[in-house]
């Protein structure tokens, strides 16, 4: 894959935080909430997040790659703007000019770098287009990209974490070292969604260290919004909508893109920030290593995508690693005596 959400949303879904981040997203202590209420929204994160990776793929099959993203996240964001104004007030979306520009930034660095990136890695035709499921595994390395940007940035995580981070790219190594077979992963094609990954893993990272606006449902809406300006500006110079007509499109493909828009830009996305103020992060940020197994498993169940060893392989080394980077990286307690550093914004 987010204070707001810092994110690490898969870039297959929609904005959300990065487990690697020390710090709960929202900048305030969780609530209690009932066991059953919790389980039922990590459900819908697991589920529903881990099928936008099938739900691309299926769009893309007769949508233009990132005219239909930039028409889900635009769509999505004038939903969530409407209902901020109705349930708080006219000034329920304003922002100084600084937050504006870092929402904006981030949008573009996540939707239109992240998502936008992993949209075109699963468009093509067989043996060019990355299967779902192995889109999902390379996504999964963002909170180990993470880790590797907070070091670079003078931060210091455990040894364990860097643990995590070096068993998550021997996997990484593994899913996409080419072999030559007819189930080998596309590696122009993984290429990509590696530079999709680093792209959401820099703007998570930036969104901890520059001014965001406070509520994250706000940042949010101009998040999408420049995301999804962006994406259709990169589509119209790509020559996406030349020749398009909107009569060709399959219903499969109109019914996957309105998914996207319901259940990953909405529904999930609120039960993951219901979830940060009512769950643990460190119980919450385990989406990071279910949504690449129920990415996997719905391709080969209802796509045919290929699962073979090496990829079963692969997957699990790096699933590995982000666990162990997930449960490594949790808050430290404050020192005795100190007060707890505020949430960087």
């Amino acid at each position: 894959m987010s204070s707001r959400p810092a994110s690490a949303t898969p870039p297959g879904s929609g904005p959300v935080p990065s487990p690697g981040t020390d710090r709960q997203a929202v900048g305030h202590p969780a609530t209690p909430a009932r066991p059953a209420l919790i389980w039922t929204a990590l459900v819908l994160v697991y589920v529903l997040w881990g099928s936008t990776y099938l739900g691309i793929r299926i769009a893309v099959e007769s949508l233009p790659p990132l005219t239909s993203a930039a028409g889900r996240f635009a769509a999505a964001a004038l939903v969530l703007a409407a209902v901020l104004r109705i349930r708080r007030g006219p000034g329920a979306l304003r922002v100084d000019r600084r937050q504006l520009g870092s929402a904006a930034l981030v949008g573009v660095l996540l939707l239109a770098g992240g998502n936008g990136v992993v949209v075109l890695a699963e468009s093509g035709p067989a043996g060019v287009a990355v299967p779902s499921g192995i889109a999902a595994l390379l996504v999964a390395s963002v909170p180990l990209l993470v880790v590797l940007l907070r070091t670079l940035g003078g931060d210091r995580p455990r040894l364990w974490t860097f643990a995590g981070v070096t068993l998550g790219f021997v996997g990484l190594v593994l899913l996409v070292l080419p072999t030559g077979g007819s189930g080998a992963v596309p590696l122009a094609g993984a290429l990509t969604v590696v530079v999709a990954a680093t792209c959401w893993s820099v703007g998570s990272f930036l969104s901890g260290r520059l001014r965001m606006p406070a509520d994250p449902f706000v940042a949010t809406v101009y998040e999408m919004a420049a995301g999804a300006v962006a994406l259709a500006v990169t589509g119209a110079v790509r020559g996406e909508l030349r020749g398009f007509s909107p009569a060709e499109v399959t219903g499969r493909s109109w019914a996957a893109l309105a998914y996207l828009m319901v259940a990953g830009s909405l529904v999930a996305f609120t039960a993951y920030v219901w979830l940060l103020h009512h769950a643990p992060i460190s119980l919450v940020a385990t989406y990071a290593y279910v949504n690449p197994a129920v990415a996997v498993a719905l391709g080969a169940l209802l796509a045919a995508e290929p699962v073979t060893a090496r990829v079963l392989l692969g997957g699990a080394v790096i699933v590995a690693g982000v666990a162990l980077v997930v449960t490594t990286e949790r808050p430290r307690p404050p020192v005795a005596g100190t007060a707890p550093e505020p949430a960087r914004r």
